[in-house]
């Protein structure tokens, strides 16, 4: 069988001991990896560490938590995350996309869950929502798609897709990854051209379990957000993203399928998205 984690981090500074043997086992695992930039410096070294690899490539973009400092935990990052105040600069970013390695824009997108504390919440909102456009104009002039990363604001992030879509733009679509929300919510993206990834979250989450059930598996793809959300069974431990393959058995139980049905499915829709030659 063939994976392809279609989000991870591997590039990050949780691997720093060990990134190159955990990228080597995890493409030794039959399991190939899609790293996402998060601001200029880690997308930059992203494509960095793509270009050493066959079946590793990666992104280039702006987390809507980089727009703001701020520093934050959650259950399933096993360390403090801290974010530096960035903004979006078209020209770094478009000369970084046009690296032969980057197949996507993003991650982007709209974080309403995560806006710091004594800042005006409407400013960071109206930053977020430039910020989403900027990227999604860049994605539109260079032909690539992009990696949505989106928390409480699903119905505005589908207004602004669809804002973009039907003036022909975003031609080539893109994911919303570690998708949290309901099948409605879901429906209204997949409508508009967008796969619906899931990460680590629908082995133990038995609300997006249901959802993830109800999708058609053809407009589906998985992840990792390795080192984050490590599924079930290793729930505590630093993700890698060898552990996607625990997101597919899920997937196959829940839609009563084969692991390897799975598994082919979503990677031929990884490669049809992303524009990634089939690696054998």
């Amino acid at each position: 069988m063939k994976f392809i984690d279609s989000h991870c981090h591997v590039h990050f500074r949780a691997y720093d001991g060990d990134m190159d043997t955990v990228i080597k086992q995890t493409l030794e695992a039959g399991v190939f990896m899609i790293t996402v930039g998060t601001q200029k410096d880690t997308s930059r070294m992203g494509l960095e560490v793509a270009e050493r690899y066959d079946g590793v490539w990666a992104t280039v973009g702006l987390h809507p938590n980089h727009l703001t400092k701020q520093e934050f935990f959650d259950e399933d990052e096993l360390d403090p995350v801290k974010t530096r105040e960035e903004t979006f600069d078209m020209n770094i970013y478009r000369e970084l996309a046009k690296h032969p390695k980057c197949v996507a824009i993003g991650e982007c997108g709209l974080d309403y869950y995560r806006i710091p504390e004594g800042i005006d919440v409407e400013m960071v909102k109206e930053k977020q929502r430039a910020t989403v456009r900027a990227h999604f104009d860049l994605a539109t002039e260079l032909n690539l798609p992009v990696s949505i990363h989106c928390r409480d604001a699903y119905g505005e992030q589908a207004q602004m897709i669809r804002e973009y879509t039907e003036f022909g733009k975003l031609e080539r679509r893109g994911v919303i990854h570690c998708f949290t929300g309901t099948e409605s919510e879901a429906r209204a993206f997949i409508d508009l051209g967008f796969f619906i990834s899931f990460s680590g979250i629908v082995t133990f989450g038995k609300n997006l379990q249901e959802v993830a059930r109800a999708l058609p598996l053809e407009k589906l793809l998985i992840e990792t957000d390795a080192p984050y959300l490590t599924p079930a069974p290793d729930r505590g431990k630093r993700n890698e993203p060898w552990r996607v393959k625990y997101v597919a058995e899920k997937i196959a139980e829940l839609k009563g399928v084969s692991v390897e049905e799975v598994a082919r499915v979503t990677t031929e829709n990884a490669e049809r998205l992303f524009l990634l030659q089939p690696t054998p």
